[in-house]
């Protein structure tokens, strides 16, 4: 299984060779590859590796040892509801096989079907999603929600691209998402390569920058959404949505609807190492007796947001109800 390395871009590109699904699991949880949708990808894949390694010979035992690496995986980001949703549609694929080999087969078509179906509900969602982009108009979005963040088109990078191809004239302003500057790095990336007009902005700045109205909207994605709208997102979102309500701009989540949790009623936020916000790189910012606080997602909660935009369509008030609609669409 080979994984691209996140961390080194945009200025060197190497690929991670993952023999073994612990390989997999410290490169989720080091961000070698990162992104909601993009870990559901990757999640699917590391089941199925796990299913052609076991080496188990009885069902029973060849499911119990899977499992475990089924949680392993599971255990590795607890926000991002795609790679819990992606590892269990694996695992309940996997189990419906009558003999091991065949078990082992269907976790991989599972998860070459999750990585297809990817492509495609992002497609289907920028296409919504860019209908309410008008031409002219300046985007401001967070993080990095492309390419390489879902294994397929992209969520609100998706949107902005699809916008862009449609012959809409755009300009995107980039936060550059601190601590680990994924805007910086993959973001202006992404839309570099895709020839969009791109700005790169200081976090801090983007409150002054609605306030001099140099932007029309904010969309971004999301790593979890709760049935009434509520949506876990990079650290930094819960901000701008505040600032985008006070500025009276609108405020998108872009996401699919395998990032929906309808069960839980609220969402664990992963917390990551104080050396992130301390240092880049190995580069130090902060000296070391000093504490640093660092959730890696911080919540939004539905008041704030506009629309969802899905593969379903746009989202709005009452979530309840949409998202609800949403699924019973989904079939």
């Amino acid at each position: 299984m080979s994984i691209l390395d996140q961390r080194l871009l945009p200025f060197k590109i190497e690929r991670i060779r993952c023999e073994t699904v612990e390989q997999v699991a410290y490169a989720i949880k080091t961000l070698a590859v990162r992104g909601a949708p993009a870990l559901g990808v990757t999640a699917g894949y590391a089941v199925a590796l796990a299913a052609k390694k076991c080496e188990a010979q009885s069902k029973e035992l060849f499911l119990k040892k899977v499992e475990r690496y089924v949680d392993l995986i599971k255990s590795t980001r607890p926000t991002a509801r795609n790679l819990f949703w992606a590892a269990d549609r694996v695992f309940q694929a996997l189990k419906t096989g009558e003999s091991v080999e065949e078990m082992r087969k269907k976790a991989l078509a599972e998860a070459l079907l999750i990585h297809k179906e990817e492509i495609e509900v992002d497609r289907r969602l920028s296409e919504y999603g860019a209908e309410l982009i008008e031409d002219g108009d300046s985007i401001l979005t967070h993080c990095n929600t492309g390419e390489l963040a879902t294994g397929g088109y992209g969520t609100a990078l998706g949107v902005i691209k699809m916008a862009w191809e449609k012959g809409k004239r755009i300009t995107v302003y980039a936060t550059e998402t601190r601590p680990l500057l994924q805007g910086a790095r993959l973001t202006t990336l992404e839309l570099i390569n895709a020839g969009i007009p791109t700005k790169l902005i200081a976090d801090s700045s983007a409150g002054y920058l609605m306030k001099l109205k140099k932007v029309n909207m904010v969309i971004v994605g999301a790593d979890r959404i709760l049935k009434d709208g509520t949506t876990a997102n990079k650290i930094g979102t819960y901000t701008l949505a505040v600032l985008a309500k006070e500025h009276g701009l609108p405020f998108y989540v872009a996401a699919p609807l395998s990032t929906f949790d309808l069960e839980r009623d609220e969402i664990p936020i992963e917390q990551r190492s104080q050396e992130e916000v301390k240092s880049f790189q190995s580069c130090k910012s902060a000296p070391d007796e000093v504490e640093a606080w660092n959730p890696a997602f911080d919540i939004t909660p539905p008041n704030l947001i506009t629309g969802i935009i899905t593969e379903k369509g746009v989202l709005h008030q009452p979530y309840v109800k949409s998202v609800k609609k949403a699924f019973e669409r989904l079939g």
